[in-house]
């Protein structure tokens, strides 16, 4: 057991205080340890199961294996046990019984031996001994074991074959309880004995829960302890026949690294002022969140929920002021204005394009279809094709050029997918050539041409911006100070709509006349508004239904999302070493520092402190490199010199704008991973947070004190 030496007899835990120690996980070692304590009954478990159950004090080793001088008591890696309570050599009058001393007294006159107990079963008897309590703990720690290994795996504990009327008797997570017991977890069997089963569907819900419970006040304790945190958001996801809203977590941590960590979903039934009140009381009340910390939100959504998503953001910023609004690094600027739009054309090409993505990553012999299609379309310009083909190999439906690309090879991609849905050569099936057509509708489909076509052109204005502004930071210290001309820019469109959207209309028809389209009203429209009125212009309609309301909301969201206390957080990556010798001749302005006022460990010496700083990166040593990012900056040795900066560049991490290093981008990656691969049967929000926290380091024991507490009639069930 752990609390308790595994010697026979050995009174550590209960008159004296001992360091314990685990059994080795090397199984030579591990086998030495077995036979030095003389516990027969360990002689067969495997040295993994010996490592976690079983322990041996300090008193059975030489204090020079023994190392004190660590911050907790540790054994040197070769440590053998050799002090026990067993005489090492049989005295006068004295058999030997194997390695063991027989006593005088154990010997009859007529030479036969008297029966006396072994050591194997008196370790036996003690392990008997142990009360109910930590033979319930441990048959938890089994459970808990099992479902932490599953929830690792993103194996449903259920189970493929599982069904309610069965319970757990088919299921992934009793087939494993199974094999425990068969590798000798006499817990288990016992509790299987009495019960004919291990654990039910309702226990296994309850351990579920707990497990969710323990990883969010884990990560919510994490972020506690490093200070400020940024709010973000993800589409909503259905899950069991409900909505839920995917909710993440941006920080920077004790050792001064951007972490992003997702903390569960959040029930999404209501709407207006009651659902944003519910989920922020959900967050700070069940959660434990101090949204008061909240320096930053982001939020990524279709355009279905859009409105009650800027509702939720509203009241955020309404109740935290500090929590400002922002782009997020996950989608780049483009693609993310034109998912909130719920214009009827703009949500066909951008499902069409979500479409188009999954139909050609499901094979790389539909990819070569495509690539053969953009030969055909492009003859005599081999470069263009191949840079063409190059950037259709990676993810280019969510570039901020996404909408100029699909122009380019709209064409091709048009006769690529009917030359599949047509199958003349038989290659591909049923299900490929049904996704082919669907995708073939929508690209000859007018509506999509001409939105396409605005998308394309508006998004030319706001490309190079949102590039700059999810770059380095070079880069987006240069996009704080280039907004000004993007919306100029669009406030020009806007002012000579007529005007741009006379250019726009006769584009799309041009390639709808090359392409074979008819060109026309949504039938939707016509059918709908046909009584109202005889005659409905084509270009009167695609601009007052298409071209404006594009100009206008891209225009207000740019405005909304870069605010002015977003854009001065953006202006102190001034701060970047880089950037400052980049900019030598220029100071970074202490006006941008001051919003951090209230944040930083001495505003009264901000000013002093950003002149030294400056001092410091502005003259480059001959063959210097100066770090270049956020990330290589809050890892300078020299940062913690300057207290206020390192406050400061800590603070401008948490912004969910700017994007973050590859080892630190790993929930959103195993987010997407567990959304598109585990079927929608088996999707569970406790077991997606369990598979996306699985490194936040588990204590059983931990686990097991919050089950029994939680659910403390459980115990008393045999």
């Amino acid at each position: 057991m752990q609390s308790q030496c595994a010697a026979p007899n050995c009174p550590s835990g209960k008159s004296e205080v001992q360091p314990l120690f685990r059994f080795p996980r090397d199984p030579e070692r591990s086998k030495k340890w077995v036979e030095k304590c003389q516990r027969q009954d360990l002689i067969d478990k495997p040295a993994e199961q010996l490592y976690r159950y079983y322990r041996l004090c300090g008193k059975h080793f030489e204090t020079s294996l023994i190392d004190t001088e660590c911050e907790s008591t540790v054994l040197k890696d070769d440590a053998i046990p050799t002090i026990f309570d067993v005489p090492n050599k049989p005295q006068s009058g004295q058999m030997k019984r194997g390695k063991e001393p027989i006593k005088d007294s154990e010997v009859e006159s007529k030479g036969r031996k008297k029966v006396k107990k072994s050591q194997a079963e008196t370790a036996k008897e003690d392990v008997q001994t142990v009360s109910e309590q930590d033979e319930y703990k441990e048959y938890l720690k089994s459970l808990f074991e099992v479902l932490l290994l599953l929830g690792e795996q993103s194996i449903p504990p259920p189970g493929p074959a599982h069904n309610k009327e069965e319970g757990l008797g088919s299921s992934n997570f009793q087939t494993l309880l199974e094999y425990r017991m068969n590798c000798g977890d006499e817990v288990l069997k016992k509790r299987y004995d009495v019960n004919k089963e291990c654990c039910s569907s309702e226990e296994l819900n309850q351990l579920i829960e707990v497990c969710e419970k323990y990883i969010r006040s884990k990560l919510v304790e994490e972020v506690k302890q490093n200070s400020f945190f940024s709010l973000l958001t993800d589409d909503l996801v259905k899950i069991s026949g409900g909505w839920f809203l995917p909710v993440f977590l941006r920080y920077v941590d004790q050792s001064n690294c951007q972490q992003e960590r997702f903390v569960g979903f959040l029930s999404f039934e209501g709407h207006g002022d009651a659902l944003a009140e519910r989920l922020l009381s959900e967050m700070t009340d069940r959660w434990g969140l101090n949204m008061e910390q909240c320096r930053g939100q982001a939020h990524s959504c279709s355009a279905t929920h859009f409105s009650q998503i800027k509702a939720f953001a509203s009241k955020l910023m309404e109740k935290y002021p500090r929590a400002v609004l922002t782009l997020r690094a996950t989608q780049t600027l483009n693609v993310s204005l034109a998912n909130s739009m719920s214009l009827s054309g703009v949500q066909l090409v951008m499902s069409t394009l979500k479409k188009i993505e999954s139909f050609f990553s499901q094979s790389s012999l539909l990819q070569q279809e495509l690539e053969h299609a953009i030969s055909i379309f492009y003859p005599d310009k081999e470069e263009k094709a191949n840079e063409l083909k190059e950037i259709c190999r990676t993810g280019w439906t969510r570039r901020d050029d996404a909408f100029d690309m699909a122009v380019e090879i709209l064409e091709a991609l048009l006769l690529c997918v009917d030359s599949v849905h047509d199958n003349e050569d038989m290659r591909w099936d049923d299900q490929v050539t049904h996704d082919a057509l669907e995708i073939s509708k929508a690209l000859a489909d007018f509506e999509f041409i001409m939105a396409l076509i605005v998308l394309k052109n508006v998004t030319t204005l706001t490309r190079a911006f949102g590039k700059n502004v999810q770059g380095n930071a070079t880069d987006a210290h240069f996009a704080a100070a280039s907004l000004k001309a993007v919306l100029h820019s669009l406030k020009e469109v806007s002012d000579n709509i007529d005007v741009y959207h006379e250019f726009w209309s006769d584009e799309a028809v041009n390639l709808a006349t090359a392409m074979e389209v008819p060109v026309k009203v949504p039938r939707s429209f016509l059918r709908k508004h046909q009584a109202e009125s005889g005659v409905v212009r084509l270009e009167s309609y695609y601009k007052e239904h298409l071209s404006v309301p594009v100009v206008n909301h891209i225009f207000r969201e740019m405005n909304e999302i870069f605010s002015e206390d977003h854009l001065k957080t953006l202006r102190c990556l001034s701060l970047v070493p880089a950037v400052i010798e980049q900019h030598k001749s220029t100071e970074p302005e202490e006006e941008n520092v001051q919003m951090f006022n209230s944040d930083i460990p001495n505003s009264g010496t901000l000013s002093a402190e950003l002149h030294c700083w400056w001092v410091k990166w502005s003259k480059k040593g001959k063959g210097e490199t100066l770090p270049s990012s956020l990330h290589e900056t809050l890892q300078l040795a020299d940062v913690k010199f300057f207290p206020n900066m390192l406050a400061v560049l800590r603070l401008i991490g948490v912004l969910p704008t700017l994007a973050l290093q590859d080892s630190c981008d790993v929930a959103y990656r195993r987010f997407r991973v567990y959304m598109e691969n585990t079927p929608d049967t088996f999707k569970s929000k406790s077991l997606a947070l369990l598979n996306m926290n699985y490194d936040v380091g588990f204590d059983l024991d931990s686990l097991v004190e919050i089950y029994m507490k939680t659910y403390p009639d459980r115990e008393e069930e045999p």
